[in-house]
């Protein structure tokens, strides 16, 4: 062995996506990383609840009064509260950041199914696209680089 030095090159494929408005390296699955905690998915929800708890209460007796008070549009305190009909082990797996990659405040708001196993195969059917997506993204990036 000669004592000229030697270049190793490591290639570890990332991409940036942007998640809960800030921008997150995302690795390929072979170094997922167990706990994306996504601050945007984990307030809305826990505003969700929060919201239901005061109308409970009485502390509010209209979503109208309620969106007035914390100085929002009503239409979007209607779509938020939506979060506290997911199933309970989606919103835990979005507190402990263990949602399927993929899932969005947007795709979370849109009206969902009142049964619980439909959520979920939604979820998963999203997840399942996103992971093609991100697959295509790094074939894509192997090609441009190899």
């Amino acid at each position: 062995m000669s004592d000229a030095p030697q270049t190793l090159t490591v290639v570890i494929p990332l991409s940036v996506k942007k998640r809960g408005g800030r921008k997150a390296i995302i690795t390929p699955n072979v170094l997922a990383i167990e706990r994306r905690q996504d601050i945007t998915l984990i307030k809305a929800v826990a505003r969700a609840f929060r919201w239901r708890w005061m109308l409970e209460e009485g502390r509010f007796a209209t979503l109208t009064e309620l969106a007035d008070a914390e100085k929002i549009n009503r239409s979007y305190v209607c779509r938020v509260l939506r979060l506290t009909l997911l199933a309970p082990d989606i919103v835990e797996a979005i507190l402990n950041g263990r949602q399927p990659e993929g899932m969005t405040l947007p795709g979370l708001m849109e009206p969902p199914s009142a049964i619980w196993r439909e959520q979920r195969d939604r979820l998963a059917g999203r997840a399942l696209e996103a992971a093609a997506r991100q697959q295509n993204d790094l074939h894509r990036e192997h090609h441009l680089v190899g």
